[in-house]
Order: C-alpha cells, then structure tokens, then sequence
C-alpha cells in the first residue's frame, strides 16, 4: 500500500493550498482516511478525518478553514486549506486507517511520507 501526498508550499498567511494524497494497492474505499501534521519539536496532531461514507471531523484549530473530501472512484483524498496561518506550518501526512477505525493515531495503518506546508506571515 502506498500514499503519496502532494500540494505542499509556501504560501502567505490567509492564503490556500489543496493537498491530495494518492492511494494504491488496494486500500482506500472500504477504509477511513485522514490527514494529520507534524510541525518541528512538537507531537503529530490530527487535522481531518473523513469516514468511507463520507462524515467529516476536524481539529478545533481548523474548523471552517480547512475541508477534508475524497474521490474513492479515483482513489484520492484532499484537503482544501483556506485562510492559512503560520501555525499551520508542519509537514503535513495522510493516512489510511484500518478497517473498522476512524480515529485515533493508533487506529492509523499506513501513513504517507508527507508534504511540506509553510505559511510566511
């Protein structure tokens, strides 16, 4: 199984970025899917995650900004990030939960390699 991130950069404060994650070898419809970041000196924190049916959930620190979608006919996941801060700065990773789970990083089965997003104030 494979995740590849991407969309990453550098944007000014209240800018947007769309991320996707492309997934491969045979998991994706049937399994919740999430992005979570990692900002230097700090633990990996959940932004988004949406279940197989589609019901969402944010982080309080992005709500309203940031919407979290999936395209299972092209196996993708997004996340569409509006009004960007420079706290939103971390490397930023999908991930694949196993099945039956939805949250938690220890319900996480694969994990992607990352993209990098920063926000210049």
């Amino acid at each position: 199984v494979h995740l590849v991130e991407s969309g990453g950069g550098l944007v000014q404060a209240g800018g947007s970025l769309k991320l996707s994650c492309a997934a491969s070898g045979g998991i994706f419809s049937n399994n919740a899917m999430g992005w979570y970041r990692q900002a230097p000196g700090k633990e990996r924190e959940l932004v988004a995650t949406i279940s197989s049916g589609g019901t969402t959930n944010y982080a309080d620190s992005v709500k309203g900004r940031f919407t979290i979608s999936r395209d299972n006919a092209k196996n993708m996941l997004y996340l569409q990030m509006n009004s960007l801060k420079p706290e939103d700065t971390a490397m930023h990773y999908c991930a694949a939960y196993k099945y039956g789970y939805s949250s938690g990083i220890s319900g996480v089965r694969y994990w992607g390699r990352g993209t990098q997003v920063t926000v210049s104030s």
